[in-house]
């Protein structure tokens, strides 16, 4: 038997508030419990990963889902993408509207189409014919987010774009490990951007022969460097996973310039969190035991129900 574990990140930030680090930190915590009580009734790594992603689409303080962030329209566009290291099967939707949770789109590409990745009209068809039901799309929209394309268009920000993203990343007992990963994308994008969120490699990657990982930053910076398979590669090498996790956030910095973070598990069941921007909330469960912190040296420990 492998131990359970469960790692989330709710997208790497510049600062969050003082008003919304409690919401955001009860945010976490649920999704890492939900998921891990999902793996501790034999649930696979994938049932894991989708339902602590689907809780925090679901949370209107994080930049997936309900509270994702506007495009250059005041719309809603959201990319996901999810994936199973056992046989490396892997489903991701992009530019999608319309629908709650990406995530379980992004699963159903995985497992009932021939296909990796369904686009826009594509993907909502395939999502609706597959029983995923439509919601107006203001529904997606909060206020905080119109007020945040406000600011953007008037050159106004005092926040990093790179809001990030939601994502997990799990081993179940059987030693299955998969990656999930959801955005809104970045604030004021252009019509149709896609970042590296929905991109296999980018946005997340899983193997059960080394590990999974899901990303959060700048989407065009990790794209350039294909930041999950890059930490998994250092891993594969022989490299901790804390010395991996620096070595490709570390190159990022250094060659594009980007910010971000990165949670991952190994095939052992050891995990690590670790980013460059300055905060990243994250939780991890394992052993009846739950960690979660925003910032640089706060990290809570408490015992699960």
């Amino acid at each position: 038997m492998n131990p359970a574990v469960v790692v989330v990140h709710g997208g790497g930030a510049s600062n969050i508030s003082k008003d919304r680090k409690e919401r955001v930190r009860q945010g976490i915590v649920k999704a890492a419990t939900v998921g891990y009580n999902i793996l501790k009734e034999g649930g696979s790594a994938v049932d894991a990963v989708e339902g602590a992603v689907t809780v925090l689409e679901d949370d209107p303080e994080f930049n997936a889902g309900c509270g994702s962030v506007l495009n250059e329209n005041g719309e809603v566009e959201m990319d996901a993408s999810i994936m199973n290291g056992k046989d490396l099967s892997a489903g991701a939707v992009s530019a999608v509207r319309c629908v709650a949770n990406p995530i379980k789109v992004a699963r159903l590409v995985m497992e009932k189409t021939p296909h990796c990745f369904l686009t826009d009209r594509g993907a909502a068809k395939f999502a609706a014919a597959s029983g995923i039901p439509t919601i107006p799309g203001e529904q997606l929209v909060t206020e905080r987010n119109k007020k945040r394309l406000e600011n953007e268009k008037l050159q106004k920000s005092d926040y990093q774009k790179n809001l990030g993203t939601v994502g997990a990343v799990a081993m179940d007992c059987r030693g299955n490990v998969a990656y999930a990963t959801s955005t809104g994308g970045i604030v004021n994008k252009m019509l149709g951007r896609v970042g590296d969120t929905p991109c296999i490699g980018s946005g997340g990657y899983a193997d059960n022969d080394i590990g999974a990982v899901s990303t959060t930053g700048h989407g065009e910076s990790i794209l350039k460097v294909n930041l999950a398979r890059l930490t998994l590669f250092h891993v594969e090498q022989g490299k901790t996973l804390e010395e991996a996790a620096d070595a490709s956030l570390g190159y990022m910095k250094s060659k594009v310039k980007g910010v971000g973070g990165v949670i991952l598990v190994n095939k052992a069941g050891d995990w690590a969190v670790k980013w460059t921007s300055t905060s990243m909330p994250w939780g991890a469960a394992k052993d009846g035991k739950l960690y979660s912190g925003i910032d640089l040296g706060d990290t809570s420990i408490t015992d699960l129900p």
